[in-house]
């Protein structure tokens, strides 16, 4: 009787074990090398950011309260960028939607350190943002150059992008655009954003 019990408890103790290990197998996601644009599957590299009202914005800190939507916008190439813009409004506009999935939206409005916050603020037209929505700035592009997505070219700052994290900062969709007006639809993160919940 005793072999048999001590066999349950091998066996037990066993399965936990590759519980675990299967658990953290799919926890570590290999990290996207430094100065390069995280892939999907992938984990996002953490960052850092000020937001507009002068909060420490960590993104492993917003990844630890749901999936993230980061939207990389050209900001303040010397003007505000139209394209971005609108895609904002977009935003703005399925903000019910996109609260429902119970994800973060980080927009990262990169550009030169000068008036950058003012430029960013203007973005934003004094119209209220969704409980779930944060605006940062990436003054001189520390963020940009990180995530390989600095334009430099005149009149550039970034190439426009989109990523969707889930909890555990893995790249599950990603998208980057070497023009101006080819934005991602919201449409398309929240098909990403619900797929995640199939996981």
């Amino acid at each position: 009787m005793s072999g048999f019990v001590y066999g349950i408890r091998t066996t037990t103790a066993a399965l936990l074990i590759a519980g675990v290990c299967g658990l953290l197998a799919r926890a570590q996601a290999p990290t996207a090398p430094a100065g390069t644009t995280p892939a999907v599957g992938q984990q996002a590299p953490d960052f850092t950011l000020a937001g507009l009202d002068g909060s420490t914005v960590r993104l492993s800190d917003q990844t630890a309260r749901g999936p993230v939507v980061l939207v990389v916008l050209r900001g303040w190439p010397g003007y505000q960028c139209p394209f971005c813009t609108r895609q904002f409004g977009d935003y703005l506009s399925h903000g019910p939607a996109l609260d429902a999935t119970g994800a973060r939206v980080v927009f990262v409005y990169p550009g030169p350190a000068d008036d950058l916050k003012a430029h960013a603020q203007a973005l934003t037209a004094d119209r209220p943002l969704p409980a779930s929505f944060t605006i940062v700035i990436d003054p001189d592009y520390t963020f940009t150059r990180a995530y390989a997505l600095r334009w430099d070219a005149p009149q550039e700052t970034a190439y426009p992008s989109t990523f969707v994290l889930d909890r555990r900062g893995t790249v599950m969709f990603v998208r980057t655009s070497h023009v101006h007006g080819d934005r991602v639809p919201v449409a398309d993160v929240l098909a990403a954003l619900a797929a995640l919940d199939k996981k």
